[in-house]
Formats: C-alpha cells, sequence, structure tokens
C-alpha cells in the first residue's frame, strides 16, 4: 500500500530560486490559517516544525492523536505541528475550514495551528507543497496520501520526510525531532 519512512537525511535540504541563486526556505510563505487569517511562516523562524497533510475521513486520521501528544510533549522546546488539511486522496477532506476544525476540536481536541484547505498534489498545488515536493530537493517527490510529515528545522530548511503510514510518535521520527530540537 504505501511505502515506509524515507530516508533521514543529515544534510539539509535548499531550495534555490535558479535566477537569483538565493537559498529559500519554507518560512518565506504566508499561509491562511484555519480560521482564513493570513500567517506569515516566518513567524516560526527558530521553531522546528512538522508540516502534515491531514484530512478527516480517512483510515490515517488517527494520526491526530499522535500528533497532538508530540506537539504537546516537544512545544516547549520548539517544535510546531502544522496541520494542512487537502482533499486529493480519496476526497477523505470533503468539509469546509469550520466542519474541519469543530472535528478536530471536538475528536482529537487539536490545539497546533491548523490552516486552511490546500491541493498538495496536482493542478492547483499550493506553492508551500511544489516547494517541499520538489524532485531537486533531497526530500522531493509527490505526496502519496493523507499525512505525509516533513520535518523543518530552525532555519525553514527540509531535514526529513515520513511516510503516511510512519507514526508521528515512531521512533525514528522522536529521533529526528529531538535531534532538531537539540540544534540550536
Amino acid at each position: 500500500m504505501l511505502g515506509g519512512v524515507c530516508a533521514l537525511g543529515v544534510a539539509a535540504t535548499q531550495v534555490v530560486n535558479a535566477e537569483e541563486k538565493k537559498v529559500t526556505s519554507v518560512l518565506t510563505h504566508t499561509m491562511n490559517d484555519i480560521d482564513g487569517k493570513p500567517v506569515p511562516l516566518s513567524k516560526y523562524q527558530g521553531k522546528v516544525l512538522m508540516m502534515v497533510n491531514v484530512a478527516s475521513k480517512c483510515g490515517l486520521t488517527p494520526q491526530y492523536t499522535a500528533l497532538q501528544s508530540t506537539y504537546e510533549k516537544y512545544k516547549g522546546q520548539g517544535l510546531v505541528v502544522m496541520g494542512f488539511p487537502a482533499n486529493e486522496f480519496g476526497k477523505q477532506e470533503p468539509g469546509s475550514e469550520a466542519e474541519i476544525k469543530e472535528f478536530c476540536n471536538a475528536k482529537y481536541k487539536v490545539t497546533f495551528p491548523m490552516f486552511s484547505k490546500i491541493v498538495v498534489k496536482g493542478e492547483g498545488q499550493h506553492p508551500l507543497y511544489k516547494q517541499l515536493t520538489d524532485k531537486e530537493s533531497k526530500f522531493g517527490g509527490d505526496i502519496q496520501w493523507n499525512f505525509a510529515k516533513f520535518l523543518v528545522n530552525r532555519k525553514g530548511e527540509v531535514v526529513a520526510r515520513f511516510a503516511p503510514n510512519v507514526a508521528p510518535d515512531s521512533p525514528e521520527v522522536i529521533a529526528a525531532i529531538e535531534k532538531e530540537l537539540a540544534a540550536k
């Protein structure tokens, strides 16, 4: 069904603008939160981020529990889990932002930042996910399903990617998170 964990890299991925030859990070994007308010990701400079495309009606939806507990355990050290609802896989996120927010709050008591629904694969793909999945980057390649996880270091560089079926609190994910939190 789904592949295992993608390779954990020690070198950070950098995205280079071919014309300007300058390094950019995921922190250059502005995203709308689940309430539709713009949030510049630069506000997370200095934090370790776990970016996850999420869905409410997926067999992997119970991962919200592990995402929330991992966030609670490490947020004091600088981890921020970010949920990006997407409806590309089996139409498993059909609801409105208000419905998604209500579901996440009622069923999983989510307190980590949730964002407005975006396209993570295919036509209309959001620029953030174009950058995350850029085939030229070390952790690039199409999103295969809901709950793909990208770990981003304090500079905004992707340092690891985990397949959807790898639990957010699995030993390999926790080891990668702890490694990045320890790096100052």
